[in-house]
């Protein structure tokens, strides 16, 4: 088999795949489930758009999230590949296109989304107590009493018209406060990770590189003062450790991800899922009639909206077949969750959104119906919180506002310019008439 020639290359900052990704991609997944995709200041890649191609590109370990985990191309491997030590790192390229500071590159490469094998197990071991399904439930209750909290205080928000940005004041606090608190950042210093994280959310612009290099001398000061000071929480682990299970930059690399992976995403999707209830209102009733139903709405929601389009891109080990196409050794595949998720191979009226879909297998017999969360050794570590915050977040809104309703239509919702996030820019919102007396 020879590679094959793609017509076209598919722009990944189209408009369409931006405003509705999960619609976008349809078309694409019946005509070229493998297809080359391009960002400018990237090298081309591929893209994998069909449930069980990602699934594969997830887990099957000739794909790796290491370039250096590639061994360096040979004449053997083609003319292409002959004169190249090592596969492009095409995230690398992203963030230098989105203007990284070229000295923060070595924290992208050292973090956890660029390890595999006995690295990556090393460094996910470290964190991975903090977010088991135990360890989640005995922090269930302060995530119920915060999300109280920041419920019964967006009346003080409204404006004059009654409207409140339930993204700035309620899905984004939220899981900001949980996994600061969890990691032991201090108070005083949490509005200023968010702002640094807000850079990141939006992809590129004015800031992004000022916004990094301060995250990464924050952490730095961070990690010093538990040194100095441990007490019980995730940043004196990673103190402790440094300098024997992990390296300095492998420590700050950590912190970065777990303070941006750690919100941005149940930001994301909390903001999604609530515009796509009040944007469905039988759905919206079935939940509200039965509460028990949150779990699975979840993560129907983590499917049918979830807030990351693209996963991290992996490299090929080896040439090797995908979706009836020949990828070459060290080239890169991203696999796309938004088309994934939406593909009637999988599911059922893909389109359709479902509260009670999640509760009963895939049509490929998976009982976690969705790959929002991504599938093999790199699903996400935080996905139990992430699930528990969601559920508390939408129990805790329809609780204390059974009259919340969208400020504009469906439609008219903003959303954000990241290619890679399918997030709110802001959810305009109305409480409703008993919500100062639910507060």
């Amino acid at each position: 088999m020879t590679p094959a020639e793609p017509a076209e290359t598919v722009d990944l900052r189209a408009d369409h795949l931006i405003r509705d990704p999960f619609t976008a991609f349809a078309d694409l997944r019946e005509r070229a489930p493998l297809a080359r995709a391009g960002i400018p200041g990237v090298e081309p890649f591929w893209i994998a758009v069909r449930y069980q191609d990602v699934r594969t590109v997830l887990s099957d370990p000739r794909f790796v999230n290491d370039v250096n985990a590639v061994a360096s191309p040979t004449a053997a491997d083609g003319p292409a590949l002959a004169d190249r030590t090592a596969p492009a790192h095409r995230t690398e390229q992203v963030w230098r296109a989105r203007g990284m500071p070229p000295e923060c590159a070595k924290y992208l490469r050292a973090g956890v989304f660029g390890a595999d094998g006995a690295r990556h197990r090393r460094m996910r071991g470290l964190v991975h107590p903090a977010f088991t399904t135990g360890a989640v439930e005995r922090l269930r209750p302060r995530i119920v009493r915060l999300a109280e909290e920041y419920a019964r205080a967006l009346p003080e928000h409204a404006g004059p018209d009654g409207v409140v940005d339930l993204v700035a004041h309620f899905a984004y606090p939220l899981p900001v406060t949980v996994i600061c608190e969890l990691l032991g950042i201090p108070e005083p210093d949490r509005p200023r990770w968010r702002r640094w994280s807000s850079y990141l959310g939006r992809g590129a612009g004015p800031g992004l590189d000022e916004a990094l290099r301060a995250m990464v001398a924050a952490a730095r000061e961070l990690v010093e003062r538990r040194r100095a000071e441990p007490a019980d929480d995730l940043l004196s682990r990673l103190a402790a450790a440094e300098g024997d299970t992990i390296d300095p930059v492998e420590s700050i690399s950590l912190i970065l991800n777990l303070i941006v992976a750690g919100h941005e995403t149940t930001a994301t999707l909390i903001g999604n899922g609530t515009a796509a209830l009040l944007a469905h209102p039988e759905q919206l009733a079935l939940v509200r009639a039965d509460r028990g139903l949150l779990p699975a709405a979840v993560d129907e929601l983590m499917r049918w909206c979830g807030p990351t389009i693209g996963g991290v891109p992996r490299y090929a080990t080896e040439d090797l077949v995908l979706a009836g196409t020949l990828v070459r050794k060290g080239e890169a595949v991203m696999p796309i969750l938004a088309g994934a998720n939406h593909d009637p191979r999988a599911y059922a009226e893909p389109e359709r959104l479902d509260v009670r879909r999640a509760s009963a297998p895939d049509r490929a017999g998976h009982h976690e119906a969705h790959l929002g969360f991504g599938h093999g050794t790199h699903r996400c570590v935080g996905a139990v919180l992430a699930h528990q915050e969601a559920v508390v977040a939408f129990d805790t809104l329809l609780r204390t506002y059974p009259g919340l309703a969208l400020a504009v239509g469906p439609e008219a919702v903003e959303r954000g310019p990241n290619p890679a996030a399918w997030h709110l820019a802001a959810l305009p919102v109305r409480l409703g008439p008993q919500a100062r007396a639910a507060a």
